[in-house]
């Protein structure tokens, strides 16, 4: 796609962090966690595997009407929201996945989130390496990440554990980054359409190639589609036959990541224990602050992560790559697995 093509997208989901404010806050009541109590309970009647929880078993009269609305302001609104107000504290950690699970699924179907069919990952100190060219971000601990995105339609995270201190989630939207920079710097915006090579990070099927290229930018019946991991593109290089990114898309990605760092572009949220975080993966990017734990004081990091397909985007509407089985059809056969530590 040529600079002359490149038109801004979805003007309606762009938003500066001086307009939001607090409104992506959702506050629980007490009404509302009287009936999530009551959706655990029959959901626990019923199966004692949080993964057999549908949306039918985990029955929300009240809160679906509200969830339904959090969907359509994930996807047509400003692609975030954090739900506030679960008191943890009355909960074992298997419970308070459950309720996060039911949750999810009235925003989605899961989505596996690695080549082990994980549906309810881990985000915490795993031991892994920054430098480990087959790490992943929810297994690093401690360290900051840099702002990116998941490889679902909507990714999700229950914080259990603040820790110690720091650790703030940041959202940027890429849809105000993207439309600024068509506006300002169509050459650069261009750069982000062409592809990009992405590491597979040793999760590709046997005999596959261990890369694959993707835009950072995609353009679908005028929406806008975003897939930007730096360092899997970074750490492709460490394979001899995947391409390099040109000058212009280098160029491109710094401006992308200085954007990300102003204020105006993006909004910082400080986690709490109970907090259900959930954004969209194509208009908002989002990373983390860095943040200490203090395992003999028992304040360790933990956070639940879902990854979810939303039936607002039929899955033949998507870009191919975007879609459930495109880059991830590998993962899908792999069948279904909890991750709990």
């Amino acid at each position: 796609m040529t600079a002359d093509e490149l038109v801004a997208l979805e003007p309606g989901c762009e938003w500066r962090s001086d307009e939001v404010g607090d409104d992506y806050v959702f506050h629980l009541t007490d009404d509302h966690v009287a009936e999530l109590d009551a959706a655990l309970t029959y959901a626990q009647e019923r199966t004692d595997d949080l993964l057999d929880v549908t949306r039918d078993l985990f029955p929300l009269p009240t809160l679906t009407a509200e969830l339904q609305q959090i969907t359509r302001e994930l996807i047509d609104g400003r692609g975030m929201v954090l739900i506030r107000g679960l008191p943890l504290d009355r909960y074992t950690k298997e419970q308070a996945s459950t309720i996060y699970w039911g949750v999810g699924m009235h925003l989605g179907q899961p989505w596996p989130q690695n080549a082990k069919g994980h549906l309810l990952g881990d985000v915490t100190d795993q031991g892994k390496a920054v430098t480990d060219p087959t790490a992943r971000g929810n297994e690093l601990g401690q360290v900051a990440l840099p702002f990116h995105t998941d490889g679902s339609d909507l990714v999700g995270l229950l914080c259990l554990d603040a820790g110690a201190g720091g650790g703030d989630s940041l959202v940027a939207n890429a849809v105000t980054i993207h439309n600024e920079l068509v506006r300002t710097a169509p050459e650069l915006a261009a750069a982000l359409y062409e592809p990009f090579p992405y590491d597979l990070r040793g999760e590709q099927p046997p005999g596959s190639r261990a890369w694959y290229l993707m835009p950072i930018f995609t353009r679908q019946n005028d929406r806008l589609y975003v897939r930007y991991i730096r360092p899997f593109i970074e750490s492709s290089k460490r394979h001899p036959d995947a391409p390099r990114p040109s000058a212009a898309g280098v160029e491109a990605m710094r401006r992308v990541d200085a954007m990300c760092a102003e204020a105006q572009y993006r909004v910082d949220m400080g986690f709490r224990a109970g907090d259900m975080q959930f954004v969209n993966n194509y208009h908002v990017l989002h990373s983390r602050a860095a943040y200490q734990d203090d395992p003999a004081g028992g304040r360790v990091r933990h956070l639940k992560r879902l990854w979810l397909e939303t039936d607002l985007i039929p899955n033949d509407e998507k870009p191919e790559r975007f879609r459930l089985g495109g880059t991830k059809s590998y993962w899908s056969s792999k069948g279904r697995t909890k991750s709990m530590l």
